[in-house]
């Protein structure tokens, strides 16, 4: 492993960024357009979304796989082939005319989750330590506002074209990002070693079975043997799955280093947030959606809808720099967990009140307020913890625990909404929309709590750094290139 640090050309905190917003977008774009998908490739509902199951599946395998192959073989170099994969995954879902084939895109867009720890990695060996804790917030910040973005971008490609636009568009922007990433340097701070297959394939099982479970309690219900039974099945493999870690000599993923206490905090504050988070972005567009006959629906098209989460997702990259700022003072955790308390009470203004317009924006602003704070401290705390060679593999793990709080997040909320259908009507009952933001609320205390136990030491090993704008700005306009 070398000792020389090669600091980035000009744009490349740009260039970062616009591969993790072309992943971000990805993750929600394609859910306005899933009745419409269903229509044009004549699939029932089931088979569509498969869609969206299959992407998150492969992701949260070969988020923390792509992380740890970074660390042995070079972080640029698999972000270059994450991005590849994931190019490729856009153009063949936009021209194939096959529900299985697009799920089959789908999945290899899902190497797209990889593109996170890449970046944290890139950025933690290869930019000076003042302009690094700025630029892991950005990139993290990118993680939430693509969610909710990619909402307003899917409304917008449906309402005025097609769906095939969503995918073209994740091409395009995965194009632009590869011209990018081939400019970075390479740099040889990695570690050598061989590949964990044994590891991949019982992360994979392990992983997969909660996910299918989690997305089937809508139509199965959460007590349904084949809910419990893959989740038992799925939790029994990850224990195996770590014990095997241990044992083995060059591990996947290293467990003494992920047995961290503040790494260990950081994750399951991690896990919470995104319980609370993912809720909000399925809540609220569908109160905007659902027709005003209801009593409590706004009958918005799918654009008006992605539209009330525009201020707020702004907001929430602003909160990112004020992050970024608030790390080097007093340590990330103090954002982590004061960004989670603001975030709850976002979540509890909305269990409260969420009939009109004005309502739901305001609350909403408070929402990713918070969430915003909190996300851009999670990778400082992460990458402070953990020695360089191993950034890769950590940071990876903690996406996959986010996307597994959002996917247990947006699950809860689907199975309460659908429980509260009235034969009459059948549409969700109002109440349910308030239980759903409660419980999210709840989430986020916890979350808000978890992240006070995270040990000091975790944050005493960051680097002092810089804001989020500011990072921008002096990595496009005046860093050096050098050795």
């Amino acid at each position: 492993m070398s000792a020389d640090v090669k600091i980035p050309p000009k744009g490349s905190l740009v260039v970062l960024a616009l591969a993790a917003t072309a992943y971000a977008l990805a993750q929600t774009a394609v859910i306005p357009a899933m009745t419409g998908m269903a229509k044009a490739l004549h699939a029932s509902s089931a088979s569509v979304t498969w869609v969206l199951t299959g992407y998150l599946v492969s992701a949260a395998i070969l988020t923390p796989v792509l992380g740890r192959l970074g660390d042995m073989f070079g972080k640029r170099r698999m972000l270059l082939i994450a991005l590849l994969l994931f190019g490729a995954g856009a153009v063949m879902a936009a021209v194939v005319g096959n529900i299985w084939l697009v799920v089959v895109a789908r999945v290899l867009q899902g190497a797209g989750g990889g593109i996170f720890p890449l970046c944290f990695g890139i950025i933690s060996d290869d930019f000076p330590p003042n302009r690094r804790p700025g630029a892991l917030g950005l990139i993290s910040a990118i993680a939430g506002i693509g969610a909710g973005a990619g909402l307003l971008l899917g409304g917008l490609l449906i309402d005025h074209t097609s769906y095939h636009w969503i995918f073209w568009s994740g091409a395009i922007m995965a194009g632009l990002a590869i011209l990018g990433v081939r400019t970075l340097p390479a740099n040889d701070n990695y570690v050598t070693g061989k590949v964990d297959y044994v590891g991949a394939v019982l992360l994979a099982v392990g992983v997969t079975a909660p996910l299918i479970a989690l997305t089937k309690t809508a139509d199965w219900g959460w007590t349904d043997a084949r809910v419990l039974g893959l989740i038992a099945a799925g939790l029994m493999v990850l224990v195996l799955f770590g014990l095997f870690e241990r044992r083995v000599r060059e591990p996947l993923v290293d467990m003494s280093v992920l047995g961290r206490p503040a790494v260990t905090a950081t994750n399951i504050t991690t896990l919470l947030a995104g319980f609370a988070m993912f809720g909000a972005f399925v809540l609220i567009p569908q109160i905007a959606e659902t027709p005003e006959a209801s009593g409590y629906g706004f009958g918005m098209d799918a654009t008006k809808a992605g539209l009330l989460l525009l201020p707020a997702c702004l907001v929430m990259l602003l909160a990112g720099s004020v992050s970024g700022k608030l790390s080097t003072k007093v340590g990330g955790k103090v954002p982590l967990a004061l960004g989670m308390l603001i975030a709850a009470g976002g979540l509890g203004l909305l269990a409260a009140q969420h009939g009109s317009v004005i309502t739901i924006v305001i609350d909403s602003v408070v929402v990713f307020a918070g969430i915003g704070l909190a996300m851009a401290a999670m990778p400082n705390l992460i990458v402070g913890a953990v020695p360089p060679s191993m950034t890769g593999q950590a940071t990876g793990v903690n996406a996959l625990i986010r996307s597994l709080g959002s996917s247990i997040g947006s699950q809860v909320a689907a199975t309460l909404l659908a429980g509260s259908v009235t034969a009459g009507t059948l549409l969700p009952a109002d109440h349910a929309f308030t239980e759903a933001f409660a419980i999210g609320a709840v989430a986020a205390v916890v979350a808000g709590a978890a992240a006070l136990l995270i040990p000091r030491a975790g944050v005493d090993q960051a680097e002092p750094g810089e804001s989020v704008a500011t990072a921008i700005a002096a990595t496009s306009g005046g860093a050096r290139q050098g050795d």
